[in-house]
Protein backbone atom coordinates (compact mmCIF):
# COMPACT_ATOMS: atom_id res chain seq x y z
CA UNK A 1 0.00 0.00 0.00
CA UNK A 2 1.56 3.43 -1.02
CA UNK A 3 1.85 5.88 1.63
CA UNK A 4 1.46 9.61 1.18
CA UNK A 5 4.98 10.74 0.64
CA UNK A 6 4.74 7.87 -2.21
CA UNK A 7 2.21 9.48 -3.74
CA UNK A 8 3.30 12.82 -3.74
CA UNK A 9 6.61 11.70 -4.64
CA UNK A 10 4.82 10.10 -7.78
CA UNK A 11 3.02 13.51 -8.65
CA UNK A 12 6.11 15.59 -8.47
CA UNK A 13 7.85 13.01 -10.75
CA UNK A 14 4.79 13.25 -13.47
CA UNK A 15 4.46 17.21 -13.52
CA UNK A 16 8.63 17.18 -13.35
CA UNK A 17 7.98 14.76 -16.56
CA UNK A 18 5.20 16.75 -18.44
CA UNK A 19 7.58 20.19 -17.81
CA UNK A 20 10.20 18.18 -19.20
CA UNK A 21 8.19 16.96 -22.37
CA UNK A 22 6.41 20.17 -22.86
CA UNK A 23 10.09 22.60 -23.09
CA UNK A 24 10.86 19.69 -25.75
CA UNK A 25 8.14 20.21 -27.71
CA UNK A 26 9.12 24.07 -27.69
CA UNK A 27 12.25 23.41 -27.99
CA UNK A 28 12.25 25.82 -31.18
CA UNK A 29 10.59 28.69 -29.92
CA UNK A 30 12.94 28.73 -26.93
CA UNK A 31 15.92 28.78 -29.36
CA UNK A 32 14.24 31.85 -30.83
CA UNK A 33 14.19 32.80 -28.19
CA UNK A 34 17.90 32.85 -27.37
CA UNK A 35 19.23 35.56 -28.60
CA UNK A 36 16.67 38.15 -27.35
CA UNK A 37 17.57 36.43 -23.67
CA UNK A 38 20.88 36.58 -24.38
CA UNK A 39 20.82 40.52 -25.19
CA UNK A 40 18.59 40.86 -21.97
CA UNK A 41 21.39 39.47 -19.68
CA UNK A 42 24.64 41.05 -21.53
CA UNK A 43 22.78 44.87 -22.29
CA UNK A 44 20.25 45.18 -19.11
CA UNK A 45 21.54 42.78 -16.14
CA UNK A 46 25.86 42.61 -17.04
CA UNK A 47 26.02 45.98 -16.45
CA UNK A 48 25.16 46.18 -13.06
CA UNK A 49 28.22 45.60 -10.90
CA UNK A 50 28.42 49.23 -12.20
CA UNK A 51 25.99 49.94 -9.20
CA UNK A 52 28.60 49.61 -7.13
CA UNK A 53 30.34 52.41 -8.36
CA UNK A 54 27.66 54.56 -5.93
CA UNK A 55 29.08 53.55 -2.81
CA UNK A 56 32.61 54.49 -3.52
CA UNK A 57 34.99 56.94 -4.21
CA UNK A 58 35.74 56.01 -7.97
CA UNK A 59 38.63 57.95 -9.86
CA UNK A 60 39.85 56.77 -12.83
CA UNK A 61 44.02 56.45 -12.88
CA UNK A 62 44.92 54.75 -16.09
CA UNK A 63 44.77 51.26 -14.50
CA UNK A 64 42.30 48.49 -15.71
CA UNK A 65 38.53 49.65 -14.29
CA UNK A 66 37.75 46.59 -12.43
CA UNK A 67 40.84 46.87 -10.39
CA UNK A 68 40.77 50.34 -10.32
CA UNK A 69 36.85 50.16 -9.01
CA UNK A 70 38.06 47.33 -6.17
CA UNK A 71 40.45 49.28 -4.72
CA UNK A 72 38.34 52.78 -4.35
CA UNK A 73 37.50 53.45 -1.46
CA UNK A 74 34.21 52.66 -0.04
CA UNK A 75 32.02 55.61 1.16
CA UNK A 76 29.02 54.02 1.87
CA UNK A 77 25.66 56.14 1.40
CA UNK A 78 27.84 59.41 0.93
CA UNK A 79 27.08 60.26 -1.99
CA UNK A 80 23.47 59.63 -1.30
CA UNK A 81 23.38 62.24 1.39
CA UNK A 82 25.67 64.57 -0.76
CA UNK A 83 22.51 64.37 -3.24
CA UNK A 84 19.72 64.80 -1.12
CA UNK A 85 21.54 67.97 1.01
CA UNK A 86 22.46 69.33 -2.21
CA UNK A 87 21.06 72.95 -3.38
CA UNK A 88 19.94 71.28 -6.68
CA UNK A 89 18.19 68.23 -5.38
CA UNK A 90 14.82 70.70 -4.72
CA UNK A 91 15.06 72.08 -8.50
CA UNK A 92 16.34 68.70 -10.32
CA UNK A 93 13.11 66.29 -8.12
CA UNK A 94 10.77 69.33 -9.08
CA UNK A 95 11.73 69.84 -12.53
CA UNK A 96 11.24 66.13 -13.35
CA UNK A 97 8.25 65.82 -11.46
CA UNK A 98 6.51 68.95 -12.65
CA UNK A 99 7.69 67.84 -16.60
CA UNK A 100 6.37 63.96 -15.92
CA UNK A 101 3.29 64.65 -14.08
CA UNK A 102 2.24 67.70 -16.97
CA UNK A 103 3.19 64.56 -20.01
CA UNK A 104 1.48 62.31 -18.05
CA UNK A 105 -1.90 64.41 -17.62
CA UNK A 106 -1.42 65.35 -21.06
CA UNK A 107 0.01 61.92 -22.99
CA UNK A 108 -2.04 59.58 -21.12
CA UNK A 109 -5.67 60.21 -22.53
CA UNK A 110 -4.61 61.00 -25.69
CA UNK A 111 -4.18 57.52 -27.53
CA UNK A 112 -7.35 56.34 -25.58
CA UNK A 113 -9.00 59.16 -27.61
CA UNK A 114 -7.29 58.80 -30.97
CA UNK A 115 -7.92 55.19 -30.50
CA UNK A 116 -11.81 55.85 -29.88
CA UNK A 117 -11.51 58.16 -32.58
CA UNK A 118 -10.15 55.88 -35.32
CA UNK A 119 -12.47 53.08 -34.24
CA UNK A 120 -15.66 55.21 -35.08
CA UNK A 121 -13.66 56.14 -38.54
CA UNK A 122 -15.71 54.23 -41.42
CA UNK A 123 -14.02 55.37 -43.97
CA UNK A 124 -10.63 52.60 -45.14
CA UNK A 125 -8.50 55.54 -46.63
CA UNK A 126 -8.89 58.31 -44.06
CA UNK A 127 -8.70 55.66 -41.14
CA UNK A 128 -5.08 54.69 -42.22
CA UNK A 129 -4.03 58.32 -43.34
CA UNK A 130 -5.03 59.08 -39.59
CA UNK A 131 -2.98 56.84 -38.47
CA UNK A 132 -0.05 57.07 -40.91
CA UNK A 133 -0.01 60.89 -39.71
CA UNK A 134 0.14 59.78 -35.90
CA UNK A 135 2.84 57.13 -35.84
CA UNK A 136 5.20 59.44 -38.12
CA UNK A 137 6.39 61.34 -35.38
CA UNK A 138 7.13 58.58 -32.53
CA UNK A 139 9.94 57.91 -35.52
CA UNK A 140 11.43 61.19 -35.82
CA UNK A 141 14.64 61.52 -33.94
CA UNK A 142 14.60 64.21 -30.91
CA UNK A 143 17.24 65.63 -32.39
CA UNK A 144 15.02 66.22 -35.93
CA UNK A 145 11.98 66.85 -33.23
CA UNK A 146 13.75 69.44 -31.03
CA UNK A 147 14.69 71.55 -34.24
CA UNK A 148 11.03 71.30 -35.15
CA UNK A 149 9.98 73.16 -32.04
CA UNK A 150 12.80 75.62 -31.04
CA UNK A 151 11.61 76.99 -35.40
CA UNK A 152 8.33 76.95 -34.40
CA UNK A 153 8.60 78.38 -30.96
CA UNK A 154 10.60 80.91 -32.25
CA UNK A 155 10.52 85.02 -31.82
CA UNK A 156 9.74 84.77 -35.93
CA UNK A 157 8.11 81.36 -35.98
CA UNK A 158 5.07 80.09 -36.96
CA UNK A 159 3.35 80.48 -33.29
CA UNK A 160 4.35 83.77 -32.91
CA UNK A 161 2.89 85.15 -36.57
CA UNK A 162 -0.58 83.12 -35.57
CA UNK A 163 -0.57 84.52 -32.20
CA UNK A 164 -0.01 88.04 -33.63
CA UNK A 165 -2.23 87.59 -36.67
CA UNK A 166 -5.03 86.90 -34.32
CA UNK A 167 -4.18 89.58 -32.44
CA UNK A 168 -3.75 87.82 -28.90
CA UNK A 169 -0.41 89.24 -28.80
CA UNK A 170 1.11 92.55 -29.65
CA UNK A 171 4.90 91.18 -29.39
CA UNK A 172 6.75 88.80 -29.55
CA UNK A 173 6.58 85.73 -27.40
CA UNK A 174 10.28 84.43 -26.21
CA UNK A 175 9.00 80.74 -25.60
CA UNK A 176 12.81 79.43 -24.64
CA UNK A 177 13.72 82.56 -22.44
CA UNK A 178 11.12 81.80 -19.92
CA UNK A 179 11.70 78.83 -17.91
CA UNK A 180 7.69 78.70 -17.31
CA UNK A 181 7.23 77.74 -20.70
CA UNK A 182 9.49 74.87 -21.12
CA UNK A 183 7.87 72.91 -18.68
CA UNK A 184 4.31 72.75 -20.98
CA UNK A 185 6.56 72.71 -24.18
CA UNK A 186 8.13 69.29 -23.24
CA UNK A 187 4.73 67.65 -22.20
CA UNK A 188 3.32 68.66 -25.77
CA UNK A 189 6.26 67.91 -27.23
CA UNK A 190 6.13 63.76 -25.40
CA UNK A 191 2.61 63.71 -26.19
CA UNK A 192 2.78 64.77 -29.89
CA UNK A 193 5.64 61.98 -30.28
CA UNK A 194 4.19 59.24 -28.15
CA UNK A 195 0.39 59.87 -29.09
CA UNK A 196 -0.27 57.95 -32.71
CA UNK A 197 2.07 55.08 -31.65
CA UNK A 198 0.52 54.63 -28.10
CA UNK A 199 -2.49 54.21 -29.40
CA UNK A 200 -1.52 51.13 -31.49
CA UNK A 201 -1.82 49.19 -28.14
CA UNK A 202 -5.98 50.30 -27.80
CA UNK A 203 -6.98 49.45 -31.11
CA UNK A 204 -5.65 46.17 -30.43
CA UNK A 205 -7.62 45.93 -27.27
CA UNK A 206 -10.92 47.24 -28.98
CA UNK A 207 -10.11 44.96 -32.10
CA UNK A 208 -10.26 41.80 -29.88
CA UNK A 209 -13.95 42.90 -28.32
CA UNK A 210 -16.30 40.82 -28.79
CA UNK A 211 -18.78 42.63 -31.88
CA UNK A 212 -21.87 40.39 -30.44
CA UNK A 213 -22.01 42.95 -27.64
CA UNK A 214 -22.05 45.83 -30.37
CA UNK A 215 -24.61 44.00 -31.69
CA UNK A 216 -26.96 43.37 -28.71
CA UNK A 217 -26.43 47.08 -27.84
CA UNK A 218 -27.77 48.22 -31.50
CA UNK A 219 -30.64 45.49 -30.98
CA UNK A 220 -31.24 47.75 -27.57
CA UNK A 221 -31.28 50.82 -29.00
CA UNK A 222 -27.82 52.27 -28.03
CA UNK A 223 -26.37 54.48 -30.27
CA UNK A 224 -21.98 54.73 -30.73
CA UNK A 225 -21.68 56.96 -28.21
CA UNK A 226 -23.39 54.75 -25.96
CA UNK A 227 -21.95 51.51 -27.36
CA UNK A 228 -18.30 53.36 -26.95
CA UNK A 229 -19.45 54.38 -22.93
CA UNK A 230 -20.32 51.04 -21.85
CA UNK A 231 -18.75 48.59 -24.02
CA UNK A 232 -15.59 50.19 -25.47
CA UNK A 233 -14.56 52.03 -22.37
CA UNK A 234 -15.09 49.22 -19.63
CA UNK A 235 -13.17 46.57 -22.28
CA UNK A 236 -10.31 48.87 -22.34
CA UNK A 237 -10.09 49.59 -18.56
CA UNK A 238 -7.82 46.52 -17.73
CA UNK A 239 -5.55 47.38 -20.60
CA UNK A 240 -5.68 51.38 -19.07
CA UNK A 241 -4.70 49.69 -15.60
CA UNK A 242 -1.86 48.57 -17.08
CA UNK A 243 -0.01 51.19 -18.64
CA UNK A 244 -1.54 53.54 -15.98
CA UNK A 245 0.74 51.92 -13.64
CA UNK A 246 3.79 51.74 -15.88
CA UNK A 247 3.56 55.32 -16.08
CA UNK A 248 3.35 55.70 -12.49
CA UNK A 249 6.21 53.75 -12.28
CA UNK A 250 8.57 55.98 -15.00
CA UNK A 251 7.31 58.95 -13.31
CA UNK A 252 10.54 59.97 -12.60
CA UNK A 253 11.72 59.40 -16.07
CA UNK A 254 11.23 63.15 -17.37
CA UNK A 255 13.37 62.35 -20.62
CA UNK A 256 16.87 63.35 -21.89
CA UNK A 257 17.49 64.25 -25.27
CA UNK A 258 14.49 66.67 -25.64
CA UNK A 259 15.89 68.42 -22.44
CA UNK A 260 19.36 68.42 -23.13
CA UNK A 261 18.54 69.48 -27.49
CA UNK A 262 16.03 72.63 -25.76
CA UNK A 263 17.40 73.97 -22.95
CA UNK A 264 19.54 76.84 -22.50
CA UNK A 265 21.13 79.17 -19.77
CA UNK A 266 18.40 80.68 -19.12
CA UNK A 267 15.85 78.39 -18.58
CA UNK A 268 18.29 75.95 -16.56
CA UNK A 269 16.72 75.97 -13.34
CA UNK A 270 13.49 74.82 -15.45
CA UNK A 271 14.71 72.28 -17.46
CA UNK A 272 17.43 70.73 -15.85
CA UNK A 273 16.14 66.92 -15.07
CA UNK A 274 17.67 63.94 -12.87
CA UNK A 275 18.79 62.34 -16.51
CA UNK A 276 20.28 65.60 -17.68
CA UNK A 277 22.55 66.09 -14.17
CA UNK A 278 23.72 62.70 -14.24
CA UNK A 279 24.96 63.27 -17.74
CA UNK A 280 26.44 66.70 -16.58
CA UNK A 281 27.99 65.51 -13.41
CA UNK A 282 29.30 62.10 -14.46
CA UNK A 283 30.52 62.73 -18.09
CA UNK A 284 30.98 66.48 -18.01
CA UNK A 285 32.53 67.14 -14.71
CA UNK A 286 33.94 63.33 -14.04
CA UNK A 287 32.10 62.66 -10.76
CA UNK A 288 31.65 59.49 -11.79
CA UNK A 289 30.53 57.69 -8.66
CA UNK A 290 28.14 60.64 -7.45
CA UNK A 291 26.20 60.35 -10.99
CA UNK A 292 25.86 56.64 -10.47
CA UNK A 293 24.58 57.34 -6.85
CA UNK A 294 21.78 59.56 -8.51
CA UNK A 295 20.92 57.19 -11.06
CA UNK A 296 20.60 54.65 -8.55
CA UNK A 297 18.88 57.16 -5.97
CA UNK A 298 15.96 57.39 -9.15
CA UNK A 299 15.73 53.91 -10.07
CA UNK A 300 15.21 52.65 -6.23
CA UNK A 301 12.37 55.73 -6.08
CA UNK A 302 10.62 54.36 -10.02
CA UNK A 303 10.64 50.98 -8.14
CA UNK A 304 9.07 51.79 -5.12
CA UNK A 305 6.28 54.20 -6.96
CA UNK A 306 5.46 51.06 -9.45
CA UNK A 307 4.87 48.38 -6.50
CA UNK A 308 3.01 51.03 -4.83
CA UNK A 309 0.81 51.38 -8.14
CA UNK A 310 0.22 48.00 -8.77
CA UNK A 311 -0.64 47.36 -5.34
CA UNK A 312 -3.65 50.24 -5.23
CA UNK A 313 -4.63 48.77 -9.03
CA UNK A 314 -5.08 45.06 -7.26
CA UNK A 315 -7.06 46.60 -4.13
CA UNK A 316 -9.02 49.13 -5.98
CA UNK A 317 -10.13 47.60 -9.61
CA UNK A 318 -8.62 44.26 -9.19
CA UNK A 319 -5.82 44.96 -11.96
CA UNK A 320 -2.32 44.29 -11.69
CA UNK A 321 0.97 44.63 -13.65
CA UNK A 322 1.81 40.99 -11.25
Amino acid sequence: METITDLNTKIKKNKNNKLLKKLWEQRYLYLLLLPALVWVIVICYAPMYGLYMAFVNYTPTGEPFFKGLLNSKFVGLEWFRYFVSSPDFYIVIRNTLAMSLLTLIMSFPAPIILALALNEVRSIFTKKFVQTVSYLPYFISWVIAANIFLTLLSSEGVVNNILKTLHLTDSNILFFQKGEYFWWIIAFANTWKVMGYNSIIYLSAIAGISQEQYEAAKVDGANRIQQMIHITLPSLKPTIVILLVLAIGGILNAGFEQQLLMQNNAIMNYSDVIDTYVYRYGLQNGMFSYASAVGLFKSIISFVLLIIANYSAKKLNDQSLF
